[in-house]
């Protein structure tokens, strides 16, 4: 089986993980978000790929769900005491090698999915793992700053990692996007495919900026197999981070059903929520998507094992009908 999953930081990364034991033997393609990349200390950071490929290659931080395992410091600490900021991103010295080397391939005119592919070898993630776009795309999020009152657009990962997303956000911009076109394999994937999903991650920043890709939303939606997704929101709030905040600035409310509606019949086939949010069920199939009720906390690898399982359940069933 081939499946292709659209995927984001630590919700997606955990829910790989989850796929793979649920299905050993697949082929498993993940198109990675590139719009939370950013630019610090003259290196290319792309988080959401290194997460999906640490967590899978067995070097994350099991504890925060980011960074490398047994992490230390003193690079960040050194460059601090130089005045060299920001020091509200935390770069570890082993995370920094990654961003060292990639900066170092891009510099010398390798695409980013070539480099992708090349830190893959050496971590082994067991999935072919493809960035979004070669092109450079960055979420921008517009906030009021309460201090000042001024009114100004500011880089994603400002506002998720320094500010916590503590102001609403008033609109929320993937910068490059319309500009930009698939990495290699991308679309090939896509077409390939006999089952797409969307796993817990943010609709927004996370698979909405995938989808923002031209020509991205427009193969899921003619690929002609199963597209199935599973609800980041559990009980009207996000099971991890802050989805609420950037769901509000689209004009989404923070629901499981709502976030269906959102993704809409003409993309999604199938959709997974909660055990708690089974009231919304009989709302998301009059949308055109059909819908089911499962456990979705992925509070250990077996849990979400058994969510793409479910996942899985609900592509055999669609194709079916």
């Amino acid at each position: 089986m081939r499946i292709v999953v659209l995927a984001g930081g630590i919700g997606g990364a955990r829910f790989l993980r989850g796929l793979q034991q649920a299905s050993r033997d697949a082929d498993i393609t993940v198109i990675g978000n590139t719009g939370d990349d950013i630019h610090l200390f003259g290196l290319k950071v792309c988080p959401d790929l290194d997460t999906v490929m640490y967590t899978l290659g067995g070097g994350i931080n099991e504890e925060q769900g980011w960074g490398r395992t047994d992490e230390t410091f003193h690079l960040k600490e050194e460059l601090a005491a130089y005045g060299v900021g920001p020091e509200w991103f935390g770069l570890g010295d082993r995370d920094f090698a990654t961003h060292i080397v990639r900066t170092q391939m891009l510099s010398a005119g390798f695409p980013l999915s070539a480099v992708t592919e090349a830190l893959c070898d050496r971590w082994k993630p067991g999935v072919r793992l493809i960035p979004m776009s070669d092109d450079r795309v960055e979420t921008h999020v517009a906030v009021t700053l309460p201090d000042s009152g001024e009114r100004k657009v500011i880089h994603f990962q400002e506002y998720w990692v320094r500010l916590r997303a503590s102001v609403p956000a008033e609109a929320v911009v993937p910068v490059g996007a319309e500009q930009s076109k698939p990495a290699p394999g991308v679309l090939e994937a896509i077409a390939e495919a006999d089952v797409i999903l969307f796993p817990p991650s943010n609709p927004v920043v996370s698979i909405g900026t995938i989808l923002a890709v031209p020509g991205i939303r427009e193969a899921i939606a003619d690929a002609g197999v199963p597209v199935v997704g599973l609800s980041p929101i559990v009980g009207d709030a996000p099971v991890r981070g802050m989805a609420d905040k950037v769901l509000a600035a689209v004009g989404v409310e923070s629901t499981a059903a709502a976030v269906a509606e959102h993704y809409g019949s003409g993309l999604l086939d199938g959709w997974l929520v909660d055990t708690v949010d089974a009231s919304t069920v009989e709302r998301v199939e009059a949308a055109g998507i059909r819908c089911r009720a499962v456990p979705l906390m992925m509070s250990d690898l077996d849990a979400a094992a058994r969510m793409a399982r479910e996942a899985l359940t609900l592509a055999e069933e669609v194709r079916g009908a």
